[in-house]
């Protein structure tokens, strides 16, 4: 099991927890949807920065969907993730929860209620 260290983001430089508790208590990062490559010579980002990584690469990905290529995209096959997180998956627009079209790739199909981000 790995074991917490302090690190410095190679981003912001900001100084960050990276790792995991228990097998039970994983490290922060693994909220988040794994679709990043570890490539040699780069360290981990901040939460924060790496938040921003994902929505960006994840806002790129999106921009390429057509309803033709929703129905087989990458999203359906990632491992599920329990937590929604906010900018990735929703937002809040007058207190209320907008999904965004990477919740709807995830799922795989189209819910039939007219969603405003729906890529079906």
């Amino acid at each position: 099991m790995n074991s917490i260290k302090t690190k410095v983001c190679s981003s912001c430089e900001s100084s960050f927890s990276c790792g995991d508790l228990s097998a039970e208590s994983k490290c922060w990062c693994n909220d988040f949807p794994p679709i990043f490559n570890l490539s040699e010579g780069n360290d981990c980002l901040c939460p924060v920065c790496f938040k921003e990584a994902c929505e960006d690469k994840i806002d790129a990905y999106v921009e390429t969907i057509t309803p033709q290529k929703a129905l087989k995209n990458k999203a359906i096959s990632l491992p599920k993730q329990e937590k929604l997180i906010e900018g990735i998956d929703y937002y809040i627009e007058n207190d209320n929860y907008v999904f965004k079209t990477w919740f709807h790739l995830k799922r795989g199909s189209c819910c039939g209620n007219d969603c405003r981000h729906c890529p079906y």
